[in-house]
């Protein structure tokens, strides 16, 4: 089955830090380019920072600094390292997979992160 799969999401005061993990299935998971995204409340989504298949990062100027996405291909998984959590950061985060050979893209079903004042 393909699909990825959100998990480490949660309630967490400012100056905190959360983890998240995507284990992705179904996909040969070294060819994507694999991302994360946000939505907050009433708001549209928006890119946070994204992985190439060969590691090579790239954040949005919000979280520069304060983020990191890594990858573990031998567990098909990547990660979101959230330190100094602001509450401007409270949203649903997704995961997404895009394979550049063909486009083909994929999207988690998202894990919530709510950061407390």
């Amino acid at each position: 089955q393909v699909q990825l799969v959100e998990s480490g999401g949660g309630l967490v005061h400012t100056g905190g830090s959360l983890r998240l993990s995507c284990a992705a299935s179904g996909i040969m998971f070294s060819r994507y380019v694999m991302g994360w995204s946000r939505q907050a409340p009433g708001k549209q989504r928006e890119r946070v920072a994204m992985i190439t298949a060969d590691g090579g990062t790239r954040y949005e100027d919000f979280v520069k600094g304060r983020f990191t996405i890594s990858r573990d291909n031998a567990k098909d998984t990547v990660f979101l390292q959230m330190n100094s959590l602001e509450p401007e950061d409270t949203a649903v985060y997704y995961c997404n997979a895009w394979r550049p050979v063909d486009d083909d893209a994929l999207w988690g079903q998202g894990t919530q992160v709510i950061v407390s004042s």
